[in-house]
């Protein structure tokens, strides 16, 4: 059985994912932690409860999904795993942060670890999560799906009620159309959404009364 920890980080009040078992192997969901406290609400959380990081998983590039990454590769040796597409966001984040915010961000971050391959599964304690690709928000965003638990980590692909914006740079709202009723629609009902943003839903609720998904 899953817990999950969700801190909502940053100048956007991103949600970073704690993802654990009964086994305290965890993996960390789009690192956001931003300002001094944030870092050290999310070490102290890892540790304190005696967890072990083996993943830090990123849904997409950009850099409100990211600004800790630098905080849990010196807390615990890990580096981002992301989709290839996404990895010239991640390797600009301080200027991607200035353009948006309009201020400088002088701090390090570490590259991307690996990237995740055709049909990736993440594994974990008892775990699997399914690694699906859903462009569309950002040419490289994915969606963390585990069929044992019914939940799916969906980044900025989908919100309660919304969607991803597609203005950013490599964003596509046609992709993001074909992600959502090609992949996302087609998960079981009962399926758990836990966005990027925002309170969590289900496929069932997004199904009935998401304009986009009609």
């Amino acid at each position: 059985m899953f817990t999950i920890k969700t801190f909502p980080f940053n100048l956007l009040q991103e949600n970073t994912y704690v993802v654990s078992d009964e086994t305290h192997e965890c993996v960390i969901i789009d690192c956001g932690a931003y300002y001094e406290e944030e870092r050290k609400a999310i070490t102290d959380y890892i540790t304190g409860n005696g967890l072990r990081p083996t993943h830090l998983l990123a849904t997409h590039g950009h850099w409100d999904h990211n600004l800790g990454i630098d905080t849990i590769f010196n807390a615990f040796g890990l580096q981002v795993e992301a989709a290839a597409e996404d990895e010239f966001l991640i390797t600009d984040i301080p200027h991607n942060f200035q353009s948006i915010i309009g201020a400088p961000l002088r701090r390090k971050f570490p590259a991307v670890g690996r990237f995740f391959d055709k049909d990736e599964v993440i594994r974990f304690g008892n775990h699997e999560l399914q690694v699906l690709k859903t462009p569309g928000h950002s040419p490289g965003s994915v969606v963390f799906y585990c069929a044992q638990e019914h939940i799916a980590f969906t980044g900025d692909t989908l919100f309660r009620m919304s969607v991803g914006r597609t203005d950013f740079e490599g964003g596509s709202y046609e992709a993001l159309m074909n992600s959502l009723n090609q992949i996302l629609a087609n998960l079981p009902v009962e399926t758990i959404v836990l966005p990027g943003h925002g309170p969590q839903s289900t496929i069932g609720e997004e199904l009935r009364f998401n304009p986009y998904l009609q």
